[in-house]
Parts: C-alpha cells; structure tokens; sequence
C-alpha cells in the first residue's frame, strides 16, 4: 500500500463559514421563539447541531507532519498541507512524524568474521518517507526500525573482521566508508517496506570483549613492532647499499669480501639498535686485526 494524496479543504474559509452559521442558527432561534414560530426554531437546531458534527473535520497539520486518513477502516489518503484544513468528519485521522529522527543502539556483543568476540553500537538517522506504509505494514514502526537496525547490524559486524592484517582486505577498524555504506545498505532493505528511508549509518562504538582485550592489545602492539622492525631493516639495508656503492664509485677504499661483511655487520647493528651506539677508533691501519 503506498501513499496517497487525501482530499481536504483549506481550514480558514470553512471555519468562517461555520461561524456564520452559528449566526444565522442563533439569530434564527431567538426569531421563532420571539413570533413562536416552532418550525423556524427546530430548523435552528437541525442546523447547528449539523454544523457542530461538521466541527469534527478540522484538523491540524505541523510542519513535517503527514496525517493518515480512515474512512470506516479504510485507508483514504494523507493530508501533508500544514496549516488548519477541513476534511469529511467521518474520516478518523492519526499523525504521523516526517521529521528526521536518530537513535543509537545498544551496545551488541557479537563474533565478527574470525569468530572473535567484539562489541558493536551503531548511530542510525532515518525519516519516514511513506505514510501510508509506515502504518499499515508494520504494526509499530518505531519500534520495527530499531530491531531491524540491530538485527542489521549483529548480521554485518558478523561479515567483517574487527582488524585485518592484509590492506586490501576490509575490516571493522580500517574501512569505515565500506563499513558505514555496508551497514546503510543492509538497514535500508529491511526497512524499505515499513516507508522508512535510512540516512545514515556509523558505527559509534568498536572494541573487543572484555575477555579477550587485553590479549588483542599484545597482538596489536606486537604486530606494529614487527611492522617497525620490517621498516627499519629495509632502510637500514638500502643504506648499506648506497654506502658500499658509493665507496667503490668514488675510489675512496678498496674492500675485500670479508671487510664488506664486517662493515656491513657494524652498520647494520648502529642503524637497527634500540640504543646509541660507543665509537671504537682504530688506531691502526683497515686490515689490522
């Protein structure tokens, strides 16, 4: 069922109307009861009660603000001109927010996608964009958008790892664009039917279980020192590189295989250690022992 437009009058002109009505009703009355004309008072009465029941089809409409329409159980459009309208009285009205609204789950504890224990809250912002659907498909679609939206997210937090060790694999922690259009993605098809659209979709909270932080912070802080490491000696090995070449382009010395091994040895042990280096002169000529 998708939504329709309802018919309905402008609220001002009618209510002036009405109130001439009540007028001529009253100017009416008080005639036949002055000349004792009973028809002239009876039809007074017909007539005001009429227009008060006709009351009932004023109706409000706020800015961003739909009203469903029933007649009789039966869906007869929404109203979304703001300001005061008129509408048939018969018709049962209910409103319905289009503003857009936000909401942060709970904190989810699920498995991502090497099956270690992570928690996982996600900000979600959405506006309903169908009236018609968001009442009549779903039996309560505030409380339909936040279940769908947690079921959403546990099923992506499942799809992903919390951190990847590989940089052309996505993960929870690294890609956060892919993570967030995932995660809109998955929202928005579960809440397509309910004429809900979803805006956005961030994850506002990331970690690992309690249980097995503190072992994936040694993991972490493990792996970026072998990163380091990795860095340090392939720098330190071009240098080494560019100084052996140097030497032997420039004449400067003339080094057998077994003096390029010690002075690659020293250099390697000066750039790669943690801690500074004690120069040892020699005193003596390159070869002496």
């Amino acid at each position: 069922m998708n939504e329709t437009k309802a018919s309905s009058l402008t609220g001002i002109p009618v209510a002036i109307l009405f109130v001439l009505l009540f007028v001529g009703c009253a100017a009416l009355f008080f005639y036949g009861g002055a000349h004792n004309v009973l028809p002239a008072i009876v039809a007074a009465v017909l007539v005001f009660a009429t227009v008060l029941f006709l009351c009932k089809g004023f109706f409000q409409v706020q800015p961003n603000q739909g009203m469903v329409m029933l007649l009789f159980g039966r869906y007869a459009g929404t109203a979304r001109e703001m300001g005061l309208r008129w509408t048939n009285p018969f018709l049962s009205k209910r409103a319905v927010s289009l503003r857009v609204r936000n909401f942060e789950s709970s904190k989810l504890k699920v498995n991502d996608a090497d099956g270690n224990p992570i928690e996982i809250a996600a900000v979600i912002v959405w506006q309903v964009v169908d009236t018609a659907e968001a009442v009549f498909q779903v039996d309560d679609y505030e409380n339909y958008v936040h279940i769908q939206s947690e079921s959403a997210l546990r099923q992506m937090a499942q799809s992903y790892p919390y951190d990847s060790h590989e940089d052309d694999k996505p993960s929870l922690r690294s890609h956060g664009d892919e993570i967030t259009a995932h995660l809109r993605d998955q929202i928005q098809e579960r809440l397509g039917k309910a004429g809900v659209k979803v805006l956005e979709a961030r994850i506002s909270h990331l970690a690992y279980a309690p249980e097995i932080a503190q072992a994936m912070l040694q993991r972490q802080q493990a792996g970026a020192i072998i990163a380091a490491r990795t860095r340090i000696v392939e720098g330190a090995v071009s240098m080494v590189e560019m100084a052996l070449r140097q030497l032997s382009q420039q004449n400067i010395v003339e080094l057998d295989e077994e003096r390029k091994a010690a002075m690659v040895s020293n250099l390697l042990v000066v750039l790669c250690g943690e801690r500074g280096t004690q120069p040892v002169l020699n005193t003596g000529t390159l070869y002496q022992g």
